[in-house]
């Protein structure tokens, strides 16, 4: 999957979509993360998701993951990817910084 680029964030893109902690109640270990991609929804957007979920035309990013009925909710991978988006942005890594760290720990 290396050969695909990495999405360009959507300009005015908000976490508005991502689902909420009333949304995750059968899930409450995943209600932290998607707080967390809720808040840096300008980060999330220019990441593609390496699980192979970004085939479809309708999911743009791994923000899309988090939207609606998104994989995150399954998939170890978009966690996985989500949590160390998360961190890094924490961290003050910068969005190259963290697609490259992505890409290193996920492709």
């Amino acid at each position: 999957m290396r050969s695909l680029p990495h999405p360009r964030p959507r300009p005015g893109i908000t976490g508005a979509h991502v689902l909420s902690r009333t949304d995750l109640a059968d899930s409450p270990e995943l209600i932290s993360l998607y707080d967390g991609v809720r808040a840096i929804p300008q980060i999330i957007d220019g990441i593609r998701c390496h699980c192979g979920c970004a085939n479809p035309p309708k999911l743009y990013s791994l923000l899309s993951c988090y939207e609606s009925s998104g994989m995150a909710l399954e998939c170890k991978i978009c966690q996985g990817q989500g949590r160390l988006a998360v961190r890094l942005h924490g961290e003050g890594r910068t969005l190259k910084e963290i697609r490259a760290a992505i890409d290193a720990k996920f492709d």
